[in-house]
């Protein structure tokens, strides 16, 4: 059983909150080449310089040199790639300055810091979990939920580590949900755990995407994997669900043999193959009820004599 939950929906950031937005970049390879030119250049100059006698033009030569060294240190510095499924915060300064999520080579400024986010969808299974269900019934419970990261700033800025927070908050729902339904209810119109999965997992699925939000995490799907209930009453309420299955099918039993009794004594009344006293009809029935709702077979008795022998 799974439920998809449509990204983008729920509720807006507040206020204040840091929130994505595409980082500048230029092209990384155009850098990479500079940046190769350049330490290569301040390698010869200052070989060059080096060589030169002494005198102003050697002390020209070599920082010319060193600074050609610095540029291309500094163009090397500001390199970083971006592979498929990650994306890179830049942060200058203690503030955020944009997300690059397209995938390659790019420059930024070297003084940033480049934060690794995963953009991966990602598994997350809970443990087993034995809470106490709304009629007080213990029973054990997991969930596996389909989660991806929507926006790197709200990951890395509004919560100290958003794959902890998730793990919680992913485990309180399931705990709030099975607290807040009957395993089983015997009244139709009452939702319950087990006979209304489909709707207890759209639920789930709602409250776990209202509580990652403000991490940025978007749920794509959830699942319930395990539910029953605690091993200490598993044997009484199988006996309990056993006990209500004998009850309906007897009920069952009770209700076609009804029907079969009143439809041979109208026939017998129709086709007037016998005429019974209401003595007489209320001994067949009661032979009828006894042979159609027995659980075992019933042995015949053959009457040789008169009908009211």
């Amino acid at each position: 059983m799974s439920v998809r939950v449509p990204a983008g929906t729920g509720r807006q950031p507040a206020a204040g909150q840091v929130t994505e937005r595409q980082g500048w970049s230029a092209p990384g390879v155009r850098v990479l080449l500079l940046g190769i030119g350049l330490l290569l250049a301040g390698i010869a100059l200052a070989a060059s310089g080096a060589a030169v006698g002494a005198g102003a033009g050697r002390i020209t030569l070599i920082v010319i040199g060193i600074l050609l060294l610095l540029g291309g240190e500094l163009a090397a510095g500001g390199l970083t790639s971006v592979i498929a499924g990650e994306a890179r915060a830049v942060q200058l300064f203690g503030r955020y300055r944009g997300t690059i999520r397209a995938p390659g080579l790019h420059w930024v400024n070297p003084f940033a810091r480049r934060r690794r986010v995963s953009v991966r969808i990602r598994n997350l299974e809970t443990a087993v979990a034995k809470v106490n269900d709304a009629d007080g019934n213990p029973i054990e419970i997991a969930a596996v939920v389909v989660w991806q990261v929507a926006d790197t700033a709200q990951a890395l800025y509004s919560v100290d580590d958003f794959v902890k927070f998730v793990a919680i908050q992913t485990e309180t729902a399931v705990r709030h949900i099975a607290s807040s339904y009957p395993y089983t209810s015997p009244e139709g119109g009452q939702l319950s755990l087990r006979g209304n999965a489909e709707e207890i997992t759209q639920r789930l699925s709602a409250e776990i995407a209202d509580r990652v939000r403000p991490a940025g995490v978007t749920i794509i799907e959830s699942r319930v994997t395990r539910l029953s209930y605690a091993p200490e009453i598993a044997q009484a309420m199988l006996r309990q669900q056993q006990a209500s299955a004998v009850v309906g099918a007897r009920q069952r039993i009770v209700e076609g043999a009804v029907g079969m009794v009143r439809l041979a004594l109208a026939r017998l009344e129709e086709e007037s193959v016998v005429e019974l006293d209401e003595e007489r009809k209320a001994a067949m029935v009661s032979n009828l009820l006894v042979v159609l709702c027995s659980e075992q077979a019933t042995q015949q008795v053959v009457n040789t004599g008169s009908l009211y022998q």
